[in-house]
């Protein structure tokens, strides 16, 4: 049995009460922040996560000599949340952005040969800074380009505190405004399924206007991409436990929750396999249907909700060729079932040839596919998209499926997500699913942890620590 409240340390001598304890349960990036920052608040904190290493969904594998990233995970310039994140975990320079926003975007399908376009920006004012690219924008025609900007500023208008939006069908609003299915292909599910995980036709208006008007429409540089040099399980576990290490918290791997209780003395149980630990509040940092189990009774209103919300997947292609095929690195697809295609030879420590990690996402038609299915559609996709793949000889190829990769950005969803504080005394929650205002990402998990965190420290009695009135200041 662990009972972590002790007094420890002159300012719990000063104050003369007791240390306050909380217990996180889920190491993931939700998990990781939440557990930072009520330690830099001077909780006593206990992180516990059932699976071998740190990192959730965000993470890396050995693969023989290759270090694999489960998938292809990127950020915006403005993902204040993960920035903060990786600022504090020592980690930004691991994972530089550009200096401005350009996306190679190569259309193979219809006319013979392949012709590139760019999405970029300048230096200019919004909307203005993405004007000469729209103009140039090779793969939609004159009158399709103005109709996109006029929808863009239709876009820009929307109020996102408005919750009928949440109800509506982005794939019908851009139909409404005048958009073509080319200009849905090759503009705006280029981006909205690689950052919504669902096509424009299967996602709510209010994720999608939140994406578009907050990367694209707000400032120059919020677009601007930004992704890890390194594998991903530097950050997200060696980098992320050391930090967690520095301030004092307890990491426990392999550990998987069974239940949690509140007790009659107003403390949590939490329970474990062959331990009991004790804590002033609980933040549960999991997926969606997990936090349904091991809530309490009484903990949410409407606890059924959590298993309303739908989840989707997203499919990773991952191709060792023996030499160097794309000079560029990274690019999209059009005309292909091909989406994203990223070079991470270096990151995965290849000494020599080239290995490309093609990211699928809203990828429900694929993700069972058997890896001899997918090896026979997607090696002659990219010798169409990259001719020097053609007489290069494949090293190896394999998959990796997320089937619960995010929840699904269905209208409605937003009513179904909860927000970090329960009805249980010090009970919180966090994920990415929950109610931050962002789509399942990176900095939406990020983004739930400094919630919890600050709801936790809110029920322990506590001031709210400088880091997190800082980081609100600064999202």
């Amino acid at each position: 049995m662990s009972d972590a409240t002790r007094l420890e340390g002159p300012d719990a001598e000063a104050s003369g009460r007791p240390e306050r304890a909380a217990v996180v349960v889920g190491g993931g990036l939700a998990g990781i922040t939440a557990a930072l920052a009520l330690a830099d608040a001077g909780v006593r904190v206990t992180l516990l996560e059932g699976r071998p290493r740190l990192g959730g969904l965000a993470f890396s594998f050995q693969r023989g000599a290759l270090t694999v990233d489960n998938g292809q995970h990127v950020y915006l310039r403005c993902c204040t949340a993960y920035r903060w994140f990786l600022d504090r975990i020592d980690a930004a320079s691991l994972a530089p952005l550009q200096d401005r926003l350009d996306v190679p975007v190569l259309d193979a399908g219809g006319k013979p040969g392949r012709r590139l376009g760019r999405i970029g920006r300048t230096a200019l004012p919004v909307p203005l800074h993405l004007a000469k690219s729209l103009a140039t924008y090779p793969h939609l025609s004159l009158a399709e380009r103005a109709r996109v900007g006029r929808a863009a500023l239709a876009l820009k208008g929307l109020d996102l505190a408005d919750p009928a939006l949440d109800t509506q069908n982005f794939g019908s609003w851009l139909a409404a405004h005048g958009q073509s299915a080319r200009a849905v292909e090759a503009l705006w599910d280029l981006v909205g399924v690689a950052t919504l995980n669902a096509v424009a036709g299967d996602s709510s208006l209010g994720l999608a206007a939140m994406v578009f008007k907050t990367g694209l429409l707000s400032d120059p540089g919020a677009a601007d991409i930004g992704w890890a040099r390194v594998p991903l399980g530097e950050l997200h576990d060696r980098l992320a436990r050391k930090a967690l290490d520095s301030v004092g918290v307890r990491t426990e791997v392999r550990t998987r929750v069974t239940s949690i209780s509140l007790n009659g003395n107003g403390r949590w149980s939490v329970q474990v396999p062959g331990e009991t630990l004790h804590a002033d509040a609980v933040v549960l940092a999991v997926p969606q249907r997990e936090a349904h189990e091991l809530l309490p009774e009484g903990a949410l209103d409407a606890p059924e909700r959590l298993l309303e919300i739908g989840t989707a997947p997203i499919l990773n292609v991952h191709v060792v060729y023996d030499r160097k095929v794309l000079s560029r690195p990274f690019f999209a697809a059009l005309g292909s079932p091909v989406q994203w295609v990223f070079d991470r030879t270096e990151a995965s420590g290849l000494p020599e040839g080239q290995y490309l990690a093609l990211s699928q996402s809203a990828a429900q038609d694929e993700i069972d596919e058997p890896v001899s299915v997918l090896r026979e559609r997607y090696l002659p996709e990219l010798e169409r998209l990259l001719p020097a793949t053609r007489g290069a000889q494949v090293k190896d190829f394999f998959v990796t499926r997320e089937r619960t990769a995010t929840f699904a950005p269905t209208p409605g969803v937003g009513r179904l997500r909860p927000g970090a504080r329960t009805k249980a005394p010090g009970l919180c929650l966090a994920g990415a699913w929950t109610a931050t205002g962002w789509p399942a990402t990176m900095e939406s998990a990020v983004r739930s942890g400094v919630s919890a965190a600050g709801a936790a420290l809110n029920a322990l009695g506590r001031p709210r620590d400088h880091l997190l009135e800082l980081f609100e200041e600064a999202a």
